[in-house]
């Protein structure tokens, strides 16, 4: 049985909802903030509240930083380390455009330089432990050879790799020829992460890479959020449990999200992004009375036909 990692989304995974769902579902080693990065020269006010301890209570956590330099990088490290966390996951495999121009998430693999730079500071942060997510590359499948060259000789707890590339962002072929490459020459365990939705998948991937450090999953926890634990749990549920068990995470997020969000059309709003991955499980007719509903009462009543 491999340990399963639940992969930050932003705007999904948030201090609420990891706290949630780990309490209510759990099934999970280890969760990951969405990243934490440096604007107007400082972290967002909403990032701090994602990343403080008091909202993190029991929950078996590591923020994630994103950066394009060292000095964005020491400073956001310094930032986590004066909050308590021993654990700091490195994001090298973000693929969107706002974050990659800049030469942040998968737009670093394309600069060794800098990636060599980080290595060089993360030797002498030797009271912190730290991790790295990655891609294959920004554009090119095989800009992650020197970048593993460096990783090899940094002391890092694991590496979990997407094997696409930036640019493929969440499309197109998984290349597992070069995930099994970088799984033989890593000197870290590694972990994999890509396109995991089934029981089935999770057992395959046991078999495949007998030495894997475990799976990572993101949006296949956000469509099913009890798969997890059903792997853990070696029992497979049933559909409706399934969808009982969505629904019941749900209640229990919206009960949250009322104290901190102000006003109906505000929580309507945020409660919606709750299905956005969850169409397959539901059916695209609840899922698009969920998505159109207009108001809060229209989506309550959307949401109630569920469990009919």
């Amino acid at each position: 049985m491999l340990p399963i990692h639940f992969a930050p989304l932003q705007g999904h995974t948030d201090d609420v909802y990891r706290r949630t769902h780990y309490h209510l579902i759990g099934g999970i080693q280890r969760y990951y903030t969405p990243f934490v990065r440096v604007e107007a020269g400082d972290i967002r006010s909403k990032d701090r509240r994602d990343i403080d301890p008091k909202n993190n209570l029991e929950v078996p956590v590591t923020p994630q930083i994103i950066f394009k330099s060292t000095k964005e990088f020491a400073f956001l490290t310094d930032e986590i380390a004066t909050q308590g966390y021993h654990t700091i996951d490195l994001n090298m495999g973000c693929p969107f455009p706002l974050q990659t121009r800049h030469g942040r998430g998968s737009g670093l693999l394309a600069h060794p330089d800098i990636v060599a730079e980080v290595a060089s500071i993360i030797k002498e942060r030797t009271e912190l432990s730290f991790s790295v997510k990655m891609r294959l590359g920004w554009d090119n499948a095989e800009e992650w050879m020197p970048v593993m060259e460096i990783l090899n000789d940094t002391p890092l707890t694991h590496i979990t790799l997407h094997p696409r590339t930036g640019t493929q962002q969440y499309k197109g072929f998984i290349d597992h020829e070069a995930f099994g490459r970088v799984y033989e020459v890593s000197r870290h365990p590694v972990l994999y992460n890509g396109d995991l939705t089934t029981i089935g998948q999770l057992h395959e991937m046991e078999e495949r890479y007998p030495h894997l450090g475990g799976l990572m999953i993101g949006r296949a926890l956000l469509a099913r959020p009890s798969l997890a634990r059903e792997y853990v749990e070696g029992r497979e549920l049933s559909h409706a449990e399934q969808v009982e068990i969505l629904c019941t995470l749900h209640h229990k997020l919206m009960e949250e999200y009322a104290n901190i969000v102000k006003g109906d059309a505000q929580l309507h709003s945020k409660m919606r992004t709750y299905w956005e991955y969850a169409e397959p499980l539901i059916g695209h007719k609840a899922y698009k009375k969920i998505m159109k509903s207009g108001n809060l009462r229209n989506y309550l009543a959307a949401v109630s036909e569920l469990k009919d």
